[in-house]
């Protein structure tokens, strides 16, 4: 079985079953990390209630989707960012100052650039969505 970059698997899946603007998807495989990211952009409005069914072959993950994601993806290689950098980014990734974010992971969970940066931490860019 091929090594599958579940992170850039799950974006993929939102992206597209977004733009056939249907109600949930189904992502496999999962990992702790794809739970964490889609907390995050459940805590930021982009998805809706989401479930993770274990199925002992690597899980599933069942999200609602709102028809708020334009456009997301996955970053790699996984940049390593420091709190006062987070401007650069988004203009490499984001189409206007207030829209989006960029997923990062730091030392305490992953989370919106825009809370990194008000809590002064730097970390690896995962993602991104808008």
């Amino acid at each position: 079985m091929p090594a599958t970059n579940v992170l850039a698997n799950l974006f993929v899946t939102l992206y597209n079953t977004e733009s056939r603007r249907k109600g949930e998807c189904i992502v496999l495989p999962t990992s702790k990390l794809a739970v964490e990211v889609l907390k995050t952009l459940e805590k930021e409005g982009y998805i809706g209630k989401f479930e993770h069914i274990d199925d002992k072959r690597g899980g599933k993950l069942k999200i609602q989707l709102l028809a708020k994601i334009t456009k997301c993806g996955a970053i790699t290689p996984r940049f390593k960012v420091k709190k006062t950098e987070y401007s650069t980014w988004e203009q490499n990734y984001l189409p206007s100052y207030e829209r989006g974010m960029l997923l990062v992971t730091t030392n305490q969970g992953v989370m919106s650039h825009h809370d990194a940066a008000n809590k002064g931490i730097g970390g690896f860019l995962i993602g991104y969505v808008y």
